[in-house]
């Protein structure tokens, strides 16, 4: 027992001392990451001690099915392999700890990995453990800290839903795909209606008749202004739309309009406010990522979760840069909204600032659960971390800053022009507009073809009677629905209802996977293997991918969530009509052979032609007389450039994590190796050898391969000599 220092005769008194102690005691706080726990730790001080559980602790077991579905679906969890030594060390933490905080992430899957660890520390049901905040910043976790709860079972078991009703899918049905197709196949509950979506896309593009369409635009002059050609484009006749089907119906109005004047009917000025859009969920950000950096949605996430974790950041140590980044919110805190209002002032003044904050209504059936994506601290401007951020890091930073500071500014005001111009029964219409003040659009600029078509229009009278300067008709034809590119698939899985903000990357990175779907350009198309697969499941167990129906059961989990419904129920629910179809498809699905595709490359062994496979890292040529022959090579691809060093053939090649590259044929003789593609053609400022590129606003261009010399040449011939922070050394 401590002595006690006494002075004076007078003792102190001995509950203080004890209650101090208490205070004084070393607390545990665990999160599921290292750089979670990192930026955690340097808020809590010395008498917190952070730890990372490393993700989840417990699972099922991947051998067996794992849930009793006599036992009213009971889940056996085990602890996941590789994880023993980090559960002992949480333990020893734990028990010689005073208070042990739960604070993984704020979802349900983090709710679940808590009760997994509740479980394990054996910590009681009771006990209040866990603590949950929006974003990693002091405020946020002191306060955290400070109001402790008891774990929210019916989230659990909402997450525990998902995954018996996941498992049983995959563990049902996987097995009839071994067997009829080849080893190794999955169908997954979710990523099954996902595979469908894009089958039924292709073969609406397959079958699409193609129909025919004209359009007739005239080049108009103003007679008070000869130097101001506008034009119109047929609209109208009879003030009804119209419709031309073919050239000879063209060539008859054209007649027609030739023969009369062309007279001003209506000429109209106005004002457009054009409202800034919502700061991002996780469903737009993984859109606009896509369509602005060329970002997968599964590299958007990762780099949204190094973000939200921390950054190491110049002057300021290693802090939260975004709010938690799985949302279907775009519900902003008041304090942001302070901050922002206070920053936008400062920075822009008084006139971007509305006079009340901006707040978005979110879309019906939304857990709502967290605010929109957004900084922690909007002080942190991009420009001024830039140096403390990797290049993916600082782009989509910014793609998130400029969205929410947009969101809580003035709208942007525009000047539209819209002209009517009457030639007998027929209309001609034409309408543009230009910025009378930018607004949001200082940070975040979007605007519609529409909107910057026709934005120097003339002004004109009505009555006024124009010169014709030329007509031109133009043949079209209607176009199918375009293939789903990763942003278009997760905006029509939100809409819906289908799947949540957690699972739309791992959904699009399961199909690429399994190889059910392939990347063409930044289009999805199914694989033969992928159309097979979605065509098993379509027929045999059609209420799996029904869209209505997988919508339906994620609002069931959300009412499990919510108290409303028992888990138990939701999956016997699903499960009994699962089965019987289950019995059905074992006895009646035949089986399919996939034909390897046959190479012209030679097996330099035995002499066969050897088949294309698909691996890990991606396609490679086998023998197909494996296992008596197992020789296999890498799919090399020639190129036109030649090599800088000897003047051989380039070859494109795969590294084992199946990252392009390319490298000289003569190799091991020449050593050469870049992993952008080089070009026969030399640098004009300091003659090293240039490589193909890629910019997302200006398209394809050369950059020299000299990391010390910052020369680009664009397709339209320019040279760009400038310092280029992006530019990297080409060779490996």
């Amino acid at each position: 027992m401590r002595a006690l220092n006494i002075k004076g005769g007078e003792y102190p008194d001995l509950n203080s001392i004890i209650n101090q102690d208490n205070i004084m005691g070393q607390k545990l706080v665990i999160v599921e990451s290292p750089a979670k726990a990192k930026t955690i730790g340097k808020y809590l001080g010395k008498n917190f001690i952070v730890e990372a559980s490393m993700g989840h602790v417990r699972d099922l077991p991947k051998s067996q099915l794992g849930v009793e579905v006599e036992n009213n679906y009971n889940p056996k969890y085990i602890t996941i392999r590789g994880k023993g030594d980090l559960i002992n060390k949480l333990k020893k933490q734990a028990k010689k700890s005073e208070k042990v905080y739960l604070a993984t992430d704020p979802d349900r899957e983090g709710e679940a990995i808590s009760w997994h660890l509740a479980k394990i520390l054996k910590i009681e049901e009771s006990e209040k453990c866990r603590i949950e905040f929006n974003e990693i910043t002091k405020n946020a976790i002191k306060n955290a800290i400070k109001s402790p709860r008891e774990i929210n079972i019916s989230l659990v078991d909402a997450q525990q839903a998902r995954r018996v009703l996941d498992r049983l899918v995959g563990y049902e049905i996987s097995p009839i795909l071994w067997r009829k197709i080849k080893w190794g196949l999955s169908a997954g509950r979710v990523q099954s209606v996902a595979l469908k979506m894009i089958c039924d896309r292709e073969n609406e593009i397959k079958s699409f008749i193609p129909k025919e369409y004209w359009t007739i635009e005239c080049l108009l002059q103003n007679n008070n202004n000869i130097n101001k050609n506008f034009v119109v484009k047929l609209a109208l006749l009879d003030g009804k739309k119209i419709e031309i089907t073919s050239e000879e119906e063209s060539n008859t109005i054209i007649n027609e309009i030739e023969k009369q004047d062309f007279i001003v009917k209506q000429f109209k000025k106005s004002l457009k406010n054009k409202n800034p859009l919502p700061p991002f969920t996780t469903s737009t950000l993984q859109q606009d990522a896509y369509k602005k950096l060329n970002f997968a949605t599964k590299r958007t996430m990762s780099i949204a979760q190094q973000l939200y974790e921390g950054i190491e950041v110049e002057g300021h140590g290693t802090i939260g840069l975004i709010s938690y980044m799985r949302t279907d919110s775009v519900r902003i805190s008041e304090e942001a909204q302070v901050a922002a209002k206070e920053f936008i002032t400062n920075s822009f003044g008084n006139e971007y600032a509305p006079e009340n904050p901006r707040v978005y209504k979110s879309k019906k059936n939304i857990q709502d659960a967290h605010e929109a994506i957004r900084p922690t601290y909007v002080n942190l401007t991009p420009e001024l971390i830039k140096n403390s951020l990797k290049p993916e890091q600082m782009k989509l930073y910014q793609l998130i800053w400029n969205r929410f500071v947009a969101s809580q500014m003035t709208s942007c005001v525009l000047n539209t022009i819209s002209i009517d111009v009457q030639n007998g029964k027929y209309l001609f219409k034409a309408s543009g507009s230009t910025i009378k003040f930018d607004g949001f659009m200082k940070v975040y600029e979007y605007l519609s073809e529409d909107e910057v078509a026709n934005s120097n229009l003339p002004e004109l009278t009505e009555g006024e009677i124009l010169t014709k300067k030329s007509i031109e008709k133009k043949q079209h034809f209607t176009q199918p629905l375009s293939r789903f590119s990763e942003a278009s698939l997760v905006k029509t899985l939100e809409e819906n209802g289908i799947g949540r903000p957690s699972t739309y990357a791992p959904i699009i990175s399961t199909l690429l996977d399994r190889k059910y779907v392939e990347r063409e350009k930044k289009n999805l198309l199914p694989t033969e293997l992928g159309e097979i697969v979605n065509n098993i499941v379509s027929h045999y167990f059609n209420q799996i991918v029904d869209s209505e129906f997988t919508a339906g059961m994620e609002n069931k989990l959300d009412l499990i969530e919510e108290g409303k419904q028992n888990w138990n129920e939701v999956v016997d629910e699903f499960f009994k009509p699962l089965k019987t179809a289950i019995d059905i498809a074992e006895k009646e699905v035949s089986k399919i052979t996939i034909e390897d595709k046959v190479s012209d490359v030679l097996c330099d062994k035995c002499g066969r032609n050897m088949v294309i496979k698909h691996g890990r890292y991606g396609d490679f040529l086998a023998c197909p007389g494996y296992p008596d022959c197992k020789n296999t090579k890498p799919i090399v691809e020639e190129i036109e450039a030649n090599c800088p060093k000897c003047g051989g053939k380039i070859l494109a090649k795969r590294s084992k994590k199946g990252r392009r590259f390319y490298g000289c044929s003569s190799y091991p003789n020449c050593d050469f190796i870049s992993w952008f593609e080089p070009v026969n053609e030399k640098c004009s400022v300091c003659g090293a050898y240039m490589v193909k590129r890629y910019n997302k606003t200006k398209g394809d261009f050369l950059e020299c391969s000299n990391k010390e010399c910052k020369n680009r040449k664009y397709l339209n011939g320019s040279e760009d000599t400038k310092n280029d922070t992006d530019t990297k050394n080409n060779n490996l």
